[in-house]
């Protein structure tokens, strides 16, 4: 007598269904070296998709030009026509800079010892910074003034000095007082901002003495053109020695960090594989201990006509079913950590079909090698030797 599939899945679950928290012990493991896989993916999907988004809104457009070394190792300076020349490049939209103030440091007060000034550097300023690099001010203005002592502070050096609220505030600058205007977010183009404090270009040179030169000179260029604006940049800012300027594109950077991050997702990938197999095996000792208890009813049915295949058909649909209860609740477990973690940073929610698909494939292939062997040893059993066993 043949069974069709339904007849097949139905004698499957019934062995399922008379040992529920068996089952269920099983099927965890699975479910959990498959949700490890999905939250992976899921999670380095969704961290792509907002890097993604990041860099469509910030623009991947934006090149920096800085002083390098000298032929003599020493450190080198741009012009100070170099802002200018660099204007004039063609595709060039937008062009701005800052000049470090050395050694002006910055202090919440002027009774702090000079050794600890927490590593903030004092950057002159642009009016048109914030348009070029993509910074946004979080509180307060930007240089509307930028000839009278008034900062601007980075994200992070508005925190190591406790002013994340210290608007109208004043803070110890190279020797004088400086009101704190404003206070940026954080800016992921140009980093160097975030630890820094800005103050304006003229007050720079008026008040603490700084020389006018630029030491890093941010550049906006049409998208069809970064490529052509990066190979003459340096040539541009520097003439008379091209090899004394760095040329960078800050996107590089971000693309760098998830390099990075795919790394260590593929660390986190290899650890959910190895929690897959303990599952697999966890599936296997079930089903291996399932026959030795059930050695009685594979008499009965192998003497009521029950073939050998059938037999097996049998104990392989068990294990296939219990592995794919597991796969799908652990794709279904990974899915809701990726959206609770995508949730809590804000990012998009993304999780490929094609994981989800490769979750169910797994858990295929792990019950049905995990089932192979009990439902070969099962179908093996002759009648008289099972049912003598009762």
């Amino acid at each position: 007598m043949r069974l069709s599939f339904w007849d097949v899945v139905r004698v499957g679950g019934s062995g399922l269904r008379a040992r529920p928290l068996r089952v269920v012990l099983s099927a965890l493991g699975i479910a959990i070296g498959i949700a490890a896989m999905v939250a992976v993916v899921g999670i380095s999907t969704s961290s792509r998709a907002q890097l993604d988004r990041e860099l469509a809104a910030l623009g991947t457009n934006l090149l920096t030009a800085g002083p390098g070394k000298s032929f003599f190792g020493d450190d080198a300076h741009l012009p100070s026509s170099a802002e200018a020349m660099v204007a004039r490049i063609g595709p060039v939209t937008s062009v701005s800079a800052t000049g470090q103030v050395k050694p002006a440091r910055v202090y919440r007060t002027d009774r702090i010892p000079a050794a600890e000034s927490g590593g903030i550097a004092v950057l002159a300023a642009r009016p048109d910074l914030p348009a070029t690099v993509g910074a946004t001010v979080r509180a307060g203005t930007w240089l509307t003034a930028p000839t009278y002592p008034t900062v601007v502070l980075g994200s992070r050096a508005a925190t190591l000095l406790g002013l994340q609220d210290g608007l109208g505030l004043s803070v110890w600058l190279g020797g004088h007082w400086f009101t704190v205007v404003g206070i940026l977010d954080p800016v992921p183009l140009a980093p160097a901002l975030d630890t820094a404090a800005l103050i304006g270009w003229p007050a720079a040179e008026q008040v603490l003495g700084f020389d006018g030169y630029a030491t890093t000179i941010y550049a906006r260029a049409r998208d069809d053109a970064v490529t052509a604006v990066a190979d003459v940049l340096a040539a541009t800012a520097n003439p008379s020695a091209p090899n004394e300027v760095q040329v960078s594109r800050p996107s590089d950077a971000l693309a760098a960090r998830e390099a990075t991050d795919a790394a260590f997702t593929g660390l986190l990938l290899g650890l959910g594989a190895v929690a897959l197999l303990v599952g697999g095996v966890g599936v296997a000792n079930t089903m291996v201990i399932s026959v030795l208890e059930r050695r009685a009813e594979i008499g009965l049915r192998r003497s009521l006509g029950a073939t050998r295949g059938q037999i097996r058909l049998q104990f392989l649909t068990e294990s296939l079913l219990l592995s794919t209860l597991g796969g799908v609740a652990g794709a279904a477990l990974g899915t809701l950590v990726t959206l609770a973690y995508a949730a809590w940073r804000d990012w998009l929610f993304a999780v490929p079909p094609w994981a989800l698909l490769g979750a169910v494939l797994a858990t295929l292939l792990i019950g049905g090698l995990a089932g192979l062997y009990p439902a070969v040893r099962a179908a093996r059993l002759s009648p008289t030797v099972a049912l003598s066993a009762t």
